[in-house]
């Protein structure tokens, strides 16, 4: 039998087994035998450390900085592109 959760107005929160014919029934609570509701809540996950981090992590833009003066990889690859290239030789 899976648990299932409710929410009892003066009492609070509280889980029980139940069958699941009688999951969207409402319930007594058990303390104040008033009506319960059934609360809807995301069903959990098991995951390790580090693929938690890794999730967590990947939401987050990484942010990498540059010195100033250091060019970027196209603008060494197109400035002064013809010192390699001795055929273009300029007229």
């Amino acid at each position: 039998m899976p648990v299932y959760e409710f929410r009892c107005e003066s009492c609070g929160n509280f889980e029980q087994f139940r069958r699941m014919s009688e999951a969207s029934q409402a319930m007594l609570c058990p303390t104040c035998n008033g009506e319960a509701k059934r609360i809807y809540s995301i069903a959990g996950m098991m995951l390790s450390s580090s693929l938690k981090s890794r999730i967590d992590g990947s939401a987050e833009p990484r942010i990498i900085h540059r010195p100033e003066n250091q060019k970027s990889a196209t603008q060494q690859r197109y400035c002064n592109s013809d010192r390699g290239r001795p055929w273009m030789i300029s007229h």
